[in-house]
């Protein structure tokens, strides 16, 4: 039944920029439990899904020898329970596996863990307590979930990382600081990833320009933390 449910708005065939050193293919849930300001896909996030996995199964059977991994990204993937028996039916492919996510649904990404069937996750750390409500347009006391996967991926040592979308109609730089203080306490040991905010004509909110703060003259010390910080399109 799994395979029938139309929950993808696309496929992308081939990259080799969105998981490190693996080529792969991006498989696009559509939906979301969040609406970021920021984010440039509103055609999945308000997606309701156009493809089935039977539309694709052909595919991942004929690149098994020519793709390394699967990209499970969106909208949010795990909004969709059938994502265990897709991620199952990728591995048996031998397929690697990387998840984008946000982090709001922790049962899922634990059944995932504790099954291997994810080997690489991206961790959207969207905006420390006080904005994250805002930010997100998720409900109340999401953050507390957020944290729960954080702190979860932090203690099974998953190999992940956690990245955060630098929008300065949005955030400060007291509110990057705010997140670093808070992967520091977590003994977050990975790479966190500051992301530039580029405009685009289809972004969700009303956000008229690029950034104008320059994280690279504001934030200093970086090299006190027992985890990597690296910048993205800046």
């Amino acid at each position: 039944m799994w395979k029938k449910q139309k929950i993808f708005e696309t496929l992308t065939p081939f990259t080799l920029l969105d998981f490190e050193n693996t080529p792969s293919a991006i498989l696009w849930f559509s939906g979301c439990n969040m609406r970021c300001a920021f984010c440039y896909n509103p055609e999945i996030v308000y997606g309701i899904g156009e493809f089935c996995f039977d539309d694709f199964s052909s595919f991942f059977e004929a690149r098994q020898n020519l793709l390394k991994g699967i990209v499970l990204c969106g909208g949010e993937p795990t909004i969709h329970t059938q994502i265990i028996e897709i991620a199952t039916y990728l591995k048996k492919l031998n397929y690697k596996i990387k998840l984008d996510t946000n982090g709001l649904k922790p049962e899922i990404i634990k059944i995932m863990l504790q099954e291997n069937l994810v080997d690489y996750i991206a961790l959207d750390f969207k905006a420390p307590q006080e904005k994250f409500e805002i930010i997100t347009k998720s409900t109340k006391n999401k953050y507390q979930t957020f944290t729960k996967t954080l702190s979860m991926l932090v203690e099974k040592e998953a190999h992940f990382e956690v990245r955060t979308t630098f929008c300065d109609s949005l955030l400060d730089i007291n509110d990057i600081k705010i997140i670093l203080k808070n992967l520091e306490i977590l003994n977050y040991k990975g790479t966190y990833y500051l992301q530039n905010f580029i405009h685009q004509s289809n972004n969700i909110g009303d956000i008229s320009q690029n950034n104008s703060i320059n994280l690279f003259k504001e934030l200093d010390n970086l090299n006190k933390y027992n985890f990597t910080v690296k910048f993205r399109n800046f």
